[in-house]
């Protein structure tokens, strides 16, 4: 069975910085592209970081150089570095994972809209005040 457990959300003034952590089980990286994305109220879900099973990456425009994804695999565990936060990147981030080849670019470029992602976790809410 796959989980995934987002924490490290959180309150924080612009220019600061927080670290999500998705927990993952019952999957293996190696098979699997994962993304983080958010999501306001009203809007779509917005992917803004991949990893695809290679460990290539790839960034939304908007979160590029200010935001990180890694991943320890002897903790099974994938993270989300953001720095510089500003208030526009207030949103409830979400951790997903899809089984197969699909690239970090490709997850971006939205070859799988959010609703066909296989898996994904509860969210943790990052509010960034001006």
């Amino acid at each position: 069975q796959v989980q995934l457990v987002e924490s490290g959300g959180g309150s924080v003034q612009a220019g600061g910085s927080l670290r999500l952590s998705c927990a993952v089980s019952g999957l293996t990286y190696s098979s699997y592209c994962m993304v983080w994305f958010r999501q306001t109220p009203g809007k779509e879900r917005e992917g803004v970081a991949a990893m695809d099973k290679d460990g290539s990456t790839s960034y939304a425009d908007s979160v590029k150089g200010r935001f990180t994804i890694s991943k320890d695999n002897a903790k099974n565990t994938l993270y989300l570095q953001m720095n510089s936060l500003k208030p526009e990147d207030t949103a409830m981030y979400y951790c997903a994972a899809e089984p197969g080849a699909m690239t970090a670019i490709q997850a971006l470029d939205y070859i799988l809209e959010p609703d066909e992602y296989n898996f994904w976790g509860q969210g943790t809410q990052v509010t960034v005040s001006s």
